[in-house]
């Protein structure tokens, strides 16, 4: 009789910890997929911005320290590997895409242009897109650190090699600029 009650325990711990696995594993591949959402909309977003530049360049030629920075903090952006230097280098765009936009309003001409006003458009659909993204991938992201670091997730996942994901985050110097409403002059 005890050695029932030994494989009976046996095999429902050999279950928690295969059912745990599974979970952790299935996790990881959320936050994994979602972390590929954010980059389908970044590229989007980078593409996009050098038409916007260039829309702008013709109405606004004394304007190039302006549409430099933006071409700059793109490529920074372009360039940024993983969720902690991507969230600083897209705070720093977002920025810079900021004063921009700020710089349309100085031509009234710029702002009737009918591919600025669609760039302009396309853009906002993409950073809604790629709020929802970031959302997403946070969300899985926190599911996914909960579960490891749970009891038993926390014993199983070091033996598969999983660790805590960090979350997309713009760091709090980034958002400060963001958050600074960018001067319009005339």
């Amino acid at each position: 009789m005890a050695l029932w009650i030994v494989i009976g325990v046996i095999v429902v711990v050999g279950l928690l910890v295969l059912t745990t696995y599974n979970r952790i594993v299935a996790l990881n591949q959320r936050a994994e997929q979602a972390y590929a959402d954010i980059d389908v909309q970044l590229k989007q977003r980078h593409d996009l911005i050098p038409n916007l530049v260039e829309t702008v360049k013709g109405y606004a030629t004394h304007e190039k320290s302006t549409l430099d920075a933006v071409i700059t903090a793109r490529n920074a952006a372009v360039s940024a590997q993983g969720p902690a230097a991507q969230g600083q280098a897209e705070g720093a765009l977002g920025a810079a895409l900021g004063r921009l936009f700020a710089l349309a309003e100085s031509y009234p001409d710029l702002k009737a242009n009918t591919n600025f006003l669609q760039l302009q458009s396309e853009l906002s659909d993409i950073e809604n897109k790629l709020a929802a993204a970031r959302r997403f991938f946070n969300n899985s992201v926190q599911e996914f650190n909960t579960i490891i670091s749970q009891i038993p997730g926390n014993f199983i996942a070091p033996m598969g090699g999983f660790k805590k994901r960090d979350f997309f985050e713009i760091p709090q110097d980034s958002r400060a600029a963001m958050d600074k409403a960018p001067e319009v002059k005339f």
